[in-house]
């Protein structure tokens, strides 16, 4: 009879027998791929995502659209409650009127003290001339006394007369002078109120604004992935209401070694099959290759370790196939990427472009 120890080691064989034949068998059956001149990736058909958000905190009044839509870029997709802001506007509205019928009776005050001026000056004119005629009396005055024909006493009246009136002069000046400024504090205060017509202007200006940014549309087509938000919630700034996915921003992210990375260009030809669909071959383009690995090595590199440094590659999908094939456009879908290294080398038949039609 055999021991224990022997049939341990005749089960451990036997295993070793098996892995080895499976190990062949799978080596024997599995595709070695089309060649050296290719190289392959494995990633997951992705898109553009925007997020529709309210750009004040409110209210969600409604959402127009369901998960699944297709929508087209300026689309009305949901309404925020601006009910506060319509109340704001028609307030903004009423100083509007208030500013203007304050422009108006400035503008009014500014027509008074002018008139008021032309008066003063009016004035001016009047004692000026009282003055000068005042003054020539009492030259002649002078002259009668020096000659005996008059007295002193009248003398002495027309010189009290010229002072006074010189007095009436100078105070009709100042009178002048101050509705010239008066002129001038008007015309500030004009300026004033069209400055306040011009503010409130502004606000009902950015009101409107408010306004049409409660209904929330679609910044570009697309569908719509997720609604995030339902009527009748309160969200803050920014708070999100939709997601939606651009479709004609479909690619693949997948990755490569740094032997296949380095020999890749921009518009490089990607072949797309996903394993939803395997019958079908996609084409696409290489739009961006990452200028860094993905996978940070050890400190020392070895042959072996720089082997495992691993660089992001995205594949763009033609926008124009997308477009024919709308609907059956899905992120998520796991697939496998394949890039030609070699610009001489031919596409093998079993990855040439196959898309439905």
């Amino acid at each position: 009879m055999m021991s224990s120890r022997t049939k341990k080691l005749l089960a451990t064989a036997l295993a070793a027998l098996l892995v080895a034949a499976a190990s062949y068998a799978w080596w024997r059956t599995h595709p070695t791929g089309p060649g050296a001149g290719f190289a392959s990736g494995n990633g997951r058909i992705e898109a553009t995502e925007i997020d529709v958000a309210a750009k004040l905190p409110g209210r969600l009044q409604e959402v127009l659209v369901n998960e699944g839509d297709f929508v087209s870029a300026g689309q009305v997709l949901a309404r925020m409650q601006v009910q506060s802001l319509s109340a704001q506007r028609d307030e903004a509205r009423a100083q509007q009127q208030q500013a203007l019928a304050s422009v108006a009776s400035a503008e009014a005050l500014v027509a008074m003290r002018q008139s008021d001026h032309q008066a003063a000056l009016a004035v001016v004119t009047q004692r000026a001339s009282e003055l000068d005629a005042a003054q020539r009396r009492l030259a002649r005055s002078e002259t009668l006394v020096r000659e005996g024909a008059s007295s002193e006493q009248e003398v002495d009246d027309d010189r009290a007369r010229v002072r006074s009136l010189q007095a009436a002069l100078n105070a009709a000046q100042a009178q002048a002078a101050a509705a010239r400024t008066a002129i001038d504090a008007a015309r500030t205060q004009v300026s004033g109120a069209r400055a306040s017509v011009t503010a409130v202007q502004a606000t009902i200006a950015r009101i409107e604004v408010d306004l049409t940014d409660g209904a929330l549309v679609a910044p570009r087509a697309g569908r719509v992935q997720y609604r995030i938000a339902q009527p009748g919630e309160v969200l803050g700034s920014g708070g999100k209401v939709l997601n939606l996915v651009d479709l004609s921003d479909v690619y693949m992210t997948f990755f490569v070694p740094e032997t296949a990375a380095g020999k890749l260009a921009l518009g490089s030809e990607v072949h797309l099959i996903l394993d939803a669909a395997p019958q079908y071959v996609i084409p696409a383009r290489v739009s961006f290759v990452a200028s860094t690995a993905q996978f940070t090595p050890k400190t020392v590199e070895t042959a072996s370790e720089r082997q495992k440094l691993m660089f992001r590659v995205k594949a763009q999908i033609d926008p124009a196939l997308l477009q024919q094939h709308l609907k059956l456009v899905k992120t998520g879908l796991p697939g496998v990427a394949w890039v030609k290294l070699d610009g001489q080398a031919l596409w093998p038949e079993a990855l040439a472009v196959k898309v439905s039609q």
